[in-house]
């Protein structure tokens, strides 16, 4: 088989390369980054690289070169950096990836796989939801206060059209939860936490008990290790298994799992418009990156179920949220990162 992978650098890019070089069936990889690896060994090595933008029309004839005789191709590439400007953030994530399927249909690839997210779930009446897992047919109209809901809402509308344009073509979507690795505790860090967390507290907080854990009331979310997300995509490859998956480890994310992990015995239950102000001071502030619609995004999206990736292509976490969550936390005040230099971590920080 041969795999194209469209943002073959990130997180789940570098564990999906490392699945795939452990696949008998895989007999090429093909890596589609704007700037490609910039170090060398695995898992990036024995690739073919094309280095493209997919947020340039420009690149749409070069990818679908990129694209002919692929078995299967699987679209990964998805910023959420810079978080202020949308425009720049709707070019590669909305038009880009609108060219991606665009390219794979034009370029006769039998196999189309996007990754969407449990981000895309929301209610349109912007109620939480109920209790109780909900399956791949919850509403995806993503948080609209969230321009990564909202936008990965829409791709996945954008995605409906191409597949009912072209029935030819087997077209898969994953919906993973918080998706979390070693070596992207730095970018994650950066992305998420910014200048309130210097490297040195967060190497601290990864070795200390923690006596007592904020966490907003209500709000329980879900994580899965990357590697294990990487393993669903294989699968689904693989076993040519088409429609939406949930992918998410056990138990799911909320104080008690947080404060297993930091040996916390105590949790303090904040009230979420409270974490929302808080959060949208800062940001005002530039003091960290996050913007309140990550807020708004955990209130609406529910937890899901799993049971249909587990039924039709036999997946299974190999780690647990706990193991997920603590191969990030003890790897956030690390320096390096995964093998682009857009991905590894720019805080000036210790």
């Amino acid at each position: 088989m041969h795999i194209v992978i469209i943002g073959a650098t990130g997180n789940v890019g570098t564990a999906l390369l490392r699945r795939l070089h452990a696949a008998d069936e895989v007999t090429s990889i093909a890596g589609v980054s704007r700037n490609g690896p910039d170090r060398t060994g695995e898992p990036y090595e024995n690739v073919r690289w094309h280095r493209l933008d997919i947020g340039e029309a420009a690149s749409a004839p070069a990818l679908v070169e990129a694209m002919r005789g692929a078995d299967a191709v699987v679209h990964l590439a998805w910023v959420i950096r810079p978080n202020r400007d949308n425009v720049a953030l709707r070019r590669i994530n909305v038009n880009g990836s609108r060219r991606v399927f665009e390219a794979a249909a034009a370029a006769g690839v039998p196999h189309l796989v996007y990754a969407s997210s449990v981000g895309a779930y929301g209610r349109p009446d912007r109620v939480a939801p109920g209790p109780g897992p909900q399956d791949e047919s919850f509403p995806t109209c993503g948080a609209p206060a969230s321009h990564y809901g909202r936008q990965k809402a829409e791709v996945e509308a954008i995605l409906d059209e191409v597949s009912t344009s072209h029935p030819e073509m087997l077209v898969t979507r994953l919906r993973p939860g918080l998706i979390f690795q070693e070596e992207a505790g730095p970018e994650i860090r950066d992305y998420f936490l910014g200048a309130l967390a210097p490297r040195s507290l967060l190497r601290a907080v990864a070795r200390m008990r923690v006596p007592l854990v904020p966490w907003p009331r209500g709000v329980v979310t879900q994580a899965v290790h990357t590697d294990d997300v990487a393993d669903a995509y294989w699968r689904v490859i693989q076993q040519h298994a088409g429609g939406a998956f949930n992918v998410a480890a056990d138990p799911p994310l909320g104080p008690d799992t947080l404060g297993t992990v930091l040996g916390a015995r105590r949790w303090l239950p904040v009230p979420v418009p409270l974490v929302r102000a808080l959060v949208s001071a800062a940001y005002r502030l530039r003091l960290e990156p996050t913007d309140p619609g990550w807020v708004d995004m955990a209130v609406l999206t529910p937890v899901m179920s799993t049971e249909r990736i587990r039924a039709v292509v036999g997946w299974e976490p190999s780690r647990s949220t706990h193991e997920a969550l603590r191969a990030v936390i003890d790897h956030l005040g690390d320096t390096g990162g995964l093998g682009n230099s857009r991905h590894r971590s720019r805080s000036p920080l210790r």
